[in-house]
């Protein structure tokens, strides 16, 4: 019986020091910084505040480059704690988290997916924002110009699935132009998208416009106009469940900091 109610005690216990940290964070902070829903203050100035801890971070796999670079600057200003991210879809990551796997953080590429743990995590925070471009071999051999190209059924395009933020975003965009596309493969997520272009496997794929930039030596990136774009937000939540709580809630407070946006915005994030 004991076994059966540590899981609700320890998640329990998680919630109330999740919560315990997060006022005085938010009450630290700007107004800018409240609105957003996390506090300011808690940027590299609080490093002595912040408990050392070894973290489990769940991130999108768009995310893969920038966020390798925001753990290395958060490790040095916050010494005695390393991050270890887990980069996945996010339908992956959410099931993850709905399973149980240890973890203590999660960053999704859309909302709707975080909405899916809301019971499993803290409230949530938009880090950043990010958009969609037609990713061409380098060069842009095949000449593809705009959406409506990517219908030529002679062009090889690969499209993330449709259960993956990259895949919804790609099918409301297409839609939206009454654009069939008709792709050689759907991918797990979107780095699987890009690799595929990468490597010639694909004449053409949407992928974020951070995807395209981190490989700007081997495809090119053809813009979508605003009207027909779309625009995906990032939240990140600390994960009830962690036994690190103090710890997580700090490392997701930071991402919302001065120096987390210049990582993330050098990367090419829009600002949340």
């Amino acid at each position: 019986m004991s076994v059966n109610l540590t899981p609700t005690r320890r998640r329990a216990a998680a919630a109330v020091l999740t919560a315990a940290l997060l006022v005085p964070l938010a009450a630290c902070g700007n107004e800018d910084d409240t609105k957003k829903g996390t506090g300011g203050s808690t940027a590299s100035g609080s490093a002595s505040a912040a408990p050392k801890a070894n973290l489990t971070v769940l991130a999108a796999a768009s995310l893969t480059d920038v966020f390798r670079t925001a753990g290395a600057a958060y490790e040095k200003s916050h010494p005695g704690t390393k991050i270890t991210f887990s980069f996945a879809g996010s339908q992956e990551l959410v099931a993850q988290v709905a399973q149980g796997s240890p973890a203590d953080a999660l960053v999704t590429a859309d909302t709707k997916s975080m909405d899916k743990v809301k019971a499993d995590t803290g409230t949530p925070v938009i880090i950043a924002r990010n958009r969609l471009v037609i990713a061409t071999g380098e060069g842009n051999p095949h000449k593809v110009d705009d959406l409506k190209d990517l219908a030529d059924t002679k062009l090889k395009v690969v499209l993330a699935a449709p259960e993956v933020p990259a895949g919804k975003y790609s099918k409301k965009v297409l839609d939206a132009q009454k654009i069939t596309v008709k792709p050689v493969s759907q991918e797990p997520n979107v780095r699987a998208v890009l690799s595929k272009v990468e490597l010639g496997e694909a004449d053409a794929g949407l992928v974020y416009k951070t995807d395209a930039e981190s490989a700007k030596d081997k495809v090119d990136a053809v813009e979508i106009p605003d009207a027909q774009n779309a625009i995906a937000e990032y939240p990140a939540a600390t994960i009830k469940d962690s036994g690190n709580a103090e710890a997580a809630a700090a490392f997701v407070a930071w991402l919302s900091t001065p120096e987390a946006q210049k990582i993330l915005q050098d990367a090419g994030f829009q600002k949340p």
